[in-house]
């Protein structure tokens, strides 16, 4: 490689640190907001590494903001386990990379999980099948829904639809990894399920969620438009459209991301549970952020509050959605 080559990736680096540090617009109280009558969950994904990294620090600040803001439950936006998944759910790696790592009391509620793409690399049924032996995880099969009552109230609901976003991305059936996973599901029968679910007209409805692996829009710089970006933003678009989504919250990406394109949906990216990488930015972003964490999200019948946290516990970026 040439001076003049080697002399360009390091300005190219020096200018995508000092890119990355002009990413947060903390707001000017940085300290965990509380909110009263609310449904509160935490937001996090790509975290499974036996502890390394820095998956023992963001877990240690969920256990202290899930205390704080008295969490109804967690969700798991995929990549729970690295390299390659597990192989059952007898495998070592629910000890050493969930249980021994995420044990503390505040953290003991339901986990309501997605299978990312490592997830596919070994068995994903069998974190389905560890739903049965778990008094914690949560994911009855590959892609379901929940109905979750605000602050008690059947009244006032948030419809949350879980989703399976590897069959959706046709390149994924010739990776010798994935392959074998993703032929054994009907793609076009989720997305039948997916759109009677949003079609749900039921008054008691105040929000609907969808929470996937991966992300339909990202500012991420090697994969704004790369083949599995594109493929689940072409299959997944218009759904969320017709049926006036309020949020899509994903992650793959190991960052942490607000984006609001056109339409009414806005698009929430929290995987940065144990890494961060390099980010950019998209005429839409509205927080684009490499450093570890996650979010939380408080939803009344009318607000929806979302406050992202880093891992020395600062609050980073707030924002509401509103009815």
């Amino acid at each position: 490689m040439s001076k003049r080559r080697i002399f360009s990736i390091i300005l190219m680096l020096i200018a995508s640190k000092t890119l990355l540090l002009a990413q947060v617009a903390a707001p000017s109280d940085s300290s965990l907001k509380k909110y009263p009558n609310t449904l509160n969950f935490i937001v996090m994904g790509d975290w499974g590494r036996v502890g390394e990294d820095h998956q023992i620090p963001v877990a240690n600040q969920m256990a202290k903001v899930a205390e704080a803001i008295d969490r109804d439950f967690i969700i798991s936006t995929g990549d729970n386990f690295y390299p390659r998944g597990v192989a059952s759910e007898f495998d070592p790696l629910w000890k050493s990379s969930f249980e021994d790592v995420y044990k503390a009391f505040a953290l003991q509620w339901d986990w309501y999980s997605v299978l990312g793409n490592h997830d596919y690399g070994g068995n994903p049924d069998a974190q389905v099948a560890y739903s049965k032996i778990s008094r914690r995880w949560r994911m009855p099969a590959r892609y379901f829904s929940k109905t979750f009552a605000i602050n008690g109230d059947t009244t006032n609901q948030v419809l949350i639809a879980f989703i399976d976003t590897n069959p959706l991305i046709p390149d994924f059936y010739k990776n010798k990894d994935y392959g074998p996973n993703v032929v054994s599901q009907d793609s076009t029968a989720q997305k039948k399920w997916l759109e009677k679910t949003l079609a749900n007209k039921s008054p008691n409805i105040k929000w609907k969620l969808v929470v996937g692996h991966h992300p339909l829009f990202t500012a991420t710089l090697k994969r704004r438009e790369s083949y599995d970006t594109r493929a689940v933003r072409n299959s997944l678009k218009g759904i969320l459209d017709r049926y006036q989504v309020d949020a899509y919250l994903c992650g793959h990406d190991h960052d942490l991301q607000h984006l609001v394109p056109t339409g009414k949906t806005h698009y929430f990216v929290s995987g940065a549970a144990s890494e961060a990488t390099p980010i950019d930015r998209l005429p839409f972003s509205k927080l684009a952020l490499a450093d570890y964490g996650f979010m939380t999200f408080s939803v009344s019948p009318t607000k929806l509050n979302v406050q992202v946290i880093n891992e020395k516990g600062k609050v980073v970026y707030r924002t509401e959605l509103s009815k």
